[in-house]
């Protein structure tokens, strides 16, 4: 079976998407926002071009023309509306994580000479902290702001400046040319090892990537999306963002994560995207729910009947799962997890009761989607095929065939920012992503992922022991929340020795226990033992030899990866 290309028009730049998408779906919601009352308001896509046109227009007029824009908040209109303004015309825009502390934004914005900020009432006083001294800044303003104030400009009023400008012939903005090929997405990782990197891409690199995705997830203009994760990570500003206006789709954004499943109800959107945690969070809720009510055993006998039934093209699934899919607002058809690694039990078990989910793969380096599953075709190991216009390859692989995971082509990025260094060691010569992750390709051409190079714990004799396949043995047990495994030389030792932090799940031991009086020796014994469960069923020389107990989570990237520093 081949995989399914669907016919996708080509855009070269953010104002081209703007423009193309704006004349073919005009009067349809680009957006649909929730008021304050709790209403939802459409903004149409003609009237989305207007609101970035007037925008970008002021922006241009307060000399912002060839200059860095930042924009820092929670999923808005006037977020987008200042990622599309900056990039159709202005400058370069300089996403950044409002979680951040303000030391790190302040060194994000001086290394990066951003002359603006673009940000929400909510950060303003983190925002005045990070801000504070630094000269290059020279507009300070405020989404929510209703008139200027000092030293801060309303978001509003500049929006009615470049409308008004517009109307008296101003065209600076709207016939400023684009060149796809400059680099105006100044993107800074959330890195797991250390101190982010500036990912430099190109509205070529994007544009490339919005195409090359949609020919084999097809997304139309009956496609509905709630924004769940962060818009400043390259994942949901490519996929749930850019490619969703490529396509005519309309988008609404969540509230926050105790909102998910309230806003999921309210929008009832056909298509989700998320990172694996979610997805795993889903489904641990449904079968607690299940177990709850006395109706785990009943649930049981539904998804086996109704797997029995698929073999014979008999789907039973929206009729036999109806309230569990309606739980997530009963409209999804295609979900997809990426940022992480999935469980491909979870994955499976949300599709046996109708909520197709599959994973994809990618880095910001690729702008960010390099591999992705397909509705028709896909495993739920792995990552998927290689987009169509991507090559892909295991770089010097071992004899088992693991290797690092390299791609080329129109998404990989322009390089690091002002780190000529880091580039060189990312890029070969030849235009080749060294991704850093390390995998294997199976006769289908589907990708797999076994764990990060960086994390690799290599034996005297050779052997390579990858701390996530550890970790997702010991992730298995009910009272284990995460853990983080690593090697450590150990004097007397011949070999690096697997040690492990685990974060218990204190939840689960007291509801397994029916305790809260549990003494910490009581607690690292149920872990030992644990432990040892996870180590029968690897090679010895994978086993976990010491572990120490973690009160705490561990910090973790936007993408609920697991910090290692």
């Amino acid at each position: 079976m081949t995989q399914p290309i669907y016919n996708k028009r080509d855009i070269t730049d953010f104002k081209d998407l703007l423009n193309q998408s704006a004349g073919i779906y005009g009067n349809k919601n680009a957006f649909l926002l929730k008021g304050i009352m709790g209403e939802y308001t459409g903004i149409r896509y003609k009237d989305l071009k207007k609101d970035v046109e007037a925008l970008g227009t002021e922006f241009i007029n307060m000399g912002l023309k060839h200059e860095k824009i930042a924009v820092l908040g929670e999923n808005r209109y006037e977020w987008c509306l200042t990622y599309l303004a900056t990039t159709a015309g202005t400058g370069t825009i300089v996403p950044l994580d409002k979680e951040l502390p303000a030391n790190e934004l302040r060194y994000l914005l001086e290394v990066s000479k951003v002359r603006a900020i673009v940000f929400s009432a909510k950060y303003k006083d983190k925002v005045a902290e990070a801000v504070a001294g630094l000269h290059e800044l020279k507009y300070f303003i405020n989404m929510d702001l209703a008139e200027d104030e000092a030293g801060c400009l309303s978001f509003n009023k500049i929006l009615k400046k470049g409308n008004n400008l517009i109307k008296i012939g101003d065209k600076k903005f709207i016939n400023a040319k684009v060149d796809p090929e400059e680099p105006t997405i100044l993107l800074f990782t959330s890195g797991t090892t250390g101190l982010a990197k500036g990912v430099m891409l190109s509205q070529r690199n994007i544009c490339s990537d919005i195409v090359y995705t949609s020919q084999v997830v097809n997304v139309t203009e009956e496609d509905t999306i709630l924004s769940i994760l962060p818009l400043h990570h390259t994942y949901e500003c490519t996929v749930s963002f850019l490619l969703m206006l490529y396509n005519g789709a309309t988008i609404s954004f969540c509230e926050g994560l105790k909102h998910i499943v309230q806003n999921l109800k309210e929008v009832k959107p056909t298509v989700m995207i998320a990172v694996p945690l979610i997805y795993e969070n889903m489904y641990k809720k449904i079968w607690e729910q299940a177990k709850k009510t006395g109706r785990a055993e009943k649930l049981q006998k539904g998804l086996k009947i109704s797997n029995m039934l698929r073999k014979v093209n008999v789907d039973m699934r929206k009729k036999f799962f109806a309230d569990i899919l309606d739980t997530f607002g009963g409209n999804i058809r295609l979900a997809i997890a990426g940022g992480a690694a999935s469980k491909p039990e979870v994955l499976k078990g949300l599709q046996d009761m109708g909520f197709f989910v599959i994973q994809g793969y990618g880095l910001t380096e690729a702008s960010p989607i390099a591999f992705v599953n397909q509705v028709d075709y896909y495993k739920n190991a792995s990552i998927g095929l290689a987009l169509p216009g991507v090559e892909a390859q295991v770089h010097d692989p071992d004899a088992s065939g693991i290797g690092e995971i390299w791609v080329k082509g129109n998404i990989v990025m322009q390089g690091y920012y002002e780190n000529e260094e880091a580039t060189k060691k990312t890029l070969t010569s030849d235009g080749w992503l060294k991704t850093g992750d390390l995998g294997y390709v199976d006769k289908d051409g589907f990708y797999y992922i076994t764990g990060r190079k960086k994390n690799v714990i290599v034996t005297k004799n050779g052997k390579n022991i990858f701390p996530e396949e550890v970790e997702s043995y010991l992730n298995d047990s009910p009272i284990i929340k995460e853990s983080m495994v690593y090697g450590k030389e150990v004097e007397g030792e011949l070999e690096p020795q697997v040690y492990a932090k685990i974060v218990p799940d204190y939840d689960e031991i007291r509801n397994s226990t029916g305790t809260f009086n549990l003494s910490a020796d009581e607690i690292r014994k149920m872990i030992a033992e644990q432990v040892k469960k996870a180590n029968r069923k690897m090679p010895t020389y994978k086993a976990v030899k010491q572990f120490e107990i973690q009160e705490t989570e561990f910090a973790k990237t936007t993408t609920h990866k697991i910090k290692r520093y």
